[in-house]
């Protein structure tokens, strides 16, 4: 079952057929862009579970590039084949000669000045160390999708030895790439060239990855630094930061897709912008505004609120700061108002990251990034929180869009939410148990006006389909266009909020903030859809803006 694919001369298994540099492209590839002959020698890793298209995208981006090409399947032994065949996982000894056969193909590759690309599993850090660490010409990409999307694509694919029941044994070894890896995350609910092309993008500007979080303080300016990122993601993007002395909110990276427009920024990684053909989708801030009513910024490591800010966790009595001083209460996290570090940046996407260290209330250290891209399906957030301390730590995360769709207030707009339950709330927006949303005012499972509904609730017992998926959609009063706020994965309970309570009256019912969020309010103190972060666990949220109609 050899696949190899190579456009240079290569070192690969004496059983794999080798392909001149001089073949030409494959039909409809166009000339290979063949690296300059004094620059250095780079090896790409493809990584991912069995289904997530590795070989296919590795292929791809070798034929894009004229590269080398290899699959790292080819390195297994006889025996591990068939054990695999046979449905038994391989254990780290299994694949311990494997990985050493893959890591000295690649030394033969730099050493030989040849570019490649290889496809390899590599599910956990220490196989990912063993291939990359100590080779500064290795890019590590990481093909990221869920456990819904990869078992559909095993179970539509066959001929190959990987049998569909062996996805379990995958996803309990997978140890997505942490921080300091500085791996490029790549989605996978697109098509493959799409996801070629945008590392592809990433290659182009500047072959390299992120330079990992500096152990010293460098030693220039606020002001000089801000300037010096700016200028370096012009330099290697192709789009030019907006310079952060400028803004109220930090660095903007702008994303373009075909007609859409979105626009992150560097304070809490929040989303300000997203239009579609000039018209906007969000009642967002303009760059010289300051943030306010927590629009389109990430709520982490919770949510809404914590009562009083007190909570009990791993036997401890902690104490949060009282960010809703009015009610008594912890809000929206702690990661609101901190700035956040460019990791990656292609024209369709940008991945932001921080670090939430120890501090009164919260003791645990989180590294925590977020990915905003832009592609045929509108804008989609991933946000992946990793447990770097050492130990559990409670997490959960939301985010704070305003949609509008074009109407001057909410009340003409159309609402569906496809949730049976809500929750109710106290004085202070703390739950207080849930209820049936079936005959009430907040039963918005059919399309219907907002009208002059004061909503600030919190919906679940959410309607998904086959693939675990939901979409809260929000409509202009013609209903020939709108959003969905589409719920993919990590997300349990969404708030819809209409603004009647903003400090702001102009701004009041002008939006509707429809929050995706992993846990409720008080999560931290009722335990209700917590999650538990272990030590070097991994949590992922992602959610989605996709337009639809004629705007």
């Amino acid at each position: 079952m050899a696949r190899h694919h190579v456009r240079r001369a290569m070192r690969g298994p004496p059983d794999g057929p080798a392909r001149g540099a001089g073949q030409p492209a494959p039909p409809g590839r166009g000339a290979p862009e063949t690296p300059r002959a004094d620059a250095p020698a780079v090896v790409v890793v493809v990584t991912g579970v069995a289904g997530s298209g590795k070989s296919t995208v590795a292929l791809r981006l070798a034929d894009r590039l004229g590269w080398a090409y290899q699959d790292a399947d080819d390195f297994h032994t006889p025996a591990n084949r068939a054990r695999m065949a046979g449905g038994q996982p391989l254990t780290d000894e299994d694949r311990r000669p494997w990985l050493a056969a893959v890591a000295a193909w690649i030394d033969g590759q730099l050493a030989a000045r040849e570019p490649a690309v290889v496809a390899c599993s590599a599910l956990k850090r220490s196989y990912r160390d063993q291939l990359v660490r100590g080779r500064t010409g290795v890019r590590l990409v990481h093909l990221h999708g869920s456990r819904e999307l990869i078992g559909s694509r095993l179970r539509a694919r066959q001929g190959h030895f990987f049998p569909q029941r062996l996805l379990d044994s995958q996803f309990a070894d997978l140890q997505e790439p942490e921080p300091d890896e500085q791996a490029w995350v790549v989605g996978i609910d697109r098509p493959p060239d799409a996801v070629v092309s945008d590392v592809v993008a990433r290659l182009a500007a500047g072959a390299a990855p992120p330079p990992a979080v500096p152990t010293e303080e460098p030693r220039m300016s606020r002001e000089a630094s801000a300037e010096h990122t700016a200028s370096a993601v012009h330099a290697t993007s192709g789009e030019h930061a907006t310079s952060a002395k400028h803004t109220a909110s930090g660095e903007q990276w702008r994303l373009r897709h075909g007609a859409q427009t979105a626009v992150v920024v560097e304070l809490g990684g929040a989303l300000r912008l997203y239009e579609v053909g000039g018209k906007p989708l969000l009642d967002g801030f303009a760059a010289h505004e300051p943030i306010t009513g927590g629009r389109g910024q990430l709520l982490a490591p919770w949510p809404n609120r914590v009562g009083g800010g007190r909570y009990r966790f791993g036997g401890q009595s902690l104490r949060l700061p009282l960010t809703e001083p009015e009610n008594g209460n912890a809000i929206h996290g702690l990661l609101r108002w901190v700035p956040w570090r460019l990791l990656a940046r292609s024209e369709e996407g940008v991945t932001l990251g921080t670090t939430l260290f120890p501090q009164p209330g919260y003791p645990y250290r989180l590294e925590v990034s977020a990915e905003y891209r832009l592609g045929p399906e509108g804008l989609e957030t991933t946000v992946i929180a990793t447990n770097t301390g050492d130990a559990p730590a409670p997490y959960g995360v939301g985010q704070h869009p305003y949609l509008t769709v074009g109407t001057d207030a909410v009340d003409t707009a159309l609402l569906t939410v496809p949730a049976r339950l809500r929750l109710r709330t106290d004085g202070q927006g703390l739950p207080t148990g849930e209820e049936p949303v079936d005959g009430t005012a907040y039963d918005f499972r059919a399309a219907r006006p907002i009208g002059e509904e004061r909503l600030d609730t919190a919906y679940t017992g959410l309607d998904r389909d086959p693939a675990g998926h939901c979409a809260v959609r929000l409509a202009h009063p013609s209903g020939r266009h709108g959003v969905d706020v589409r719920l993919i994965e990590g997300v349990r309970y969404v708030q819809v909020y209409t603004g009647d309570t903003l400090a702001e009256p102009g701004r009041r019912r002008r939006g509707v903030a429809i929050e995706p969020m992993s846990c409720p309010a008080d999560a931290f103190r009722s335990g209700t859809a917590l999650t538990v972060l272990e030590p070097g666990a991994r949590h992922v949220f992602r959610w989605g803006l996709s337009p639809w109609g004629s705007w």
